[in-house]
């Protein structure tokens, strides 16, 4: 019996793996993308006890736990320091070049706002984004950071989509958009940098695939993917940032890269998993900062836990057009653009379904 037991969770954890390689846009089967760590530790776990079941369950079960930690880790080691770095690393100076930006996520019924705001001023970013902020973080947000970060677009809303931005950077024609449904915000502006010169910003926050969410993963992939259309369509130096509700080594994540040809800041250096704060064993990066090949890294780390599900991510990237050839830009078939645009365009016509 046990070793029955044994086949059939091996089994489970393979066809969990296997799921996540089709193509449809179902939460249930879209949500197997995120654990991969874990279920790969999962594997290691249900294979070291192998050795204790019968013939031939023991080599069948232990078969495929090998199949799904290898599989598992096709995926997540470029999001490891064994993995060539994406973005090169900044050279010293050039301050004015630079911009430090900082991304969190405040979960609305949070009201911690003492400690996010501690290390705002801690490190003293020149880009805040908050995500999920009402009208009660905004009040707060406004009394502690308008003066020292005068620009702002403030969008408050109580359906856990809302979302700021404070600069200490002046804002070029700033706008809210709403990309795919008219409840879902983002924002498009461009940012002076202290040399003159001025960048692009997306900041997203699409709606996830999960129960009470969405049915389907259709939206959120598509905002994605209209976003790295635009890009590639107009490749200025562009940051996009935000909870963008998908794993880095999702399959739609890496195709917005390639569509657009942003870089990852963290393959080659670490997962930076943002979500969930309170869960060790329950983290992935959710919260994302990708770049255009202008940019170089000079800091990237994820800071303390203030009582949201998700922790912070502070970045420091430098402007350095100069070195834009140093970086291998993701490029994306002619298929994949196809499917970018087919997916933007289902994902605006189509109702969404609660």
């Amino acid at each position: 019996m046990m070793s029955i037991a044994f086949a059939v969770l091996a089994g489970l954890l393979l066809g969990i793996t296997l799921i996540a390689r089709l193509r449809v846009t179902w939460w249930w089967i879209r949500v197997a993308e995120f654990p991969r760590v874990q279920l790969a530790v999962a594997a290691l776990l249900v294979a070291s006890v192998g050795g204790l079941a019968d013939a031939p369950w023991s080599w069948v079960g232990q078969t495929a736990c090998l199949l799904v930690v290898a599989i598992q880790l096709a995926y997540v080691l470029p999001w490891t320091p064994l993995w060539p770095v994406q973005v090169k690393k900044a050279q010293p100076g050039l301050d004015d070049r630079c911009l430090t930006l900082l991304v969190a996520n405040v979960l609305t019924p949070n009201r911690n706002a003492h400690d996010l705001i501690a290390q705002i001023h801690e490190h003293r970013p020149d880009i805040v984004l908050t995500l999920e902020s009402d009208d009660w973080w905004q009040a707060r947000l406004d009394d502690a950071l308008t003066q020292e970060w005068p620009h702002a677009v403030r969008i408050p809303l109580d359906n856990l989509y809302g979302m700021h931005l404070y600069s200490r950077l002046p804002l070029v024609s700033p706008r809210v958009e709403w990309l795919i449904q008219d409840d879902i915000p983002s924002i498009l502006t461009g940012i002076r940098l202290r040399c003159g010169d001025e960048i692009r910003f997306h900041a997203l926050h699409p709606r996830p695939p999960a129960p009470g969410e969405s049915k389907e993963s259709l939206w959120r992939d598509a905002e994605l993917l209209l976003v790295g259309r635009a890009i590639h369509e107009d490749p200025v130096p562009t940051l996009v940032a935000g909870d963008l509700n998908d794993v880095a080594w999702s399959r739609t994540t890496r195709l917005f890269c390639r569509v657009s040809g942003m870089l990852d800041p963290r393959r080659g250096r670490g997962m930076f998993s943002t979500f969930h704060a309170r869960y060790s064993f329950l983290r992935w990066p959710l919260d994302h900062i990708f770049t255009s090949e202008h940019f170089t890294l000079r800091e990237l780390k994820r800071l303390n836990g203030f009582g949201s599900d998700h922790f912070p991510i502070l970045t420091t990237l430098c402007f350095r057009p100069a070195r834009a050839d140093e970086h291998d830009t993701p490029e994306a078939e002619q298929g994949e653009h196809r499917e970018a645009l087919e997916t933007a365009r289902e994902g605006k016509v189509q109702e969404q379904q609660e």
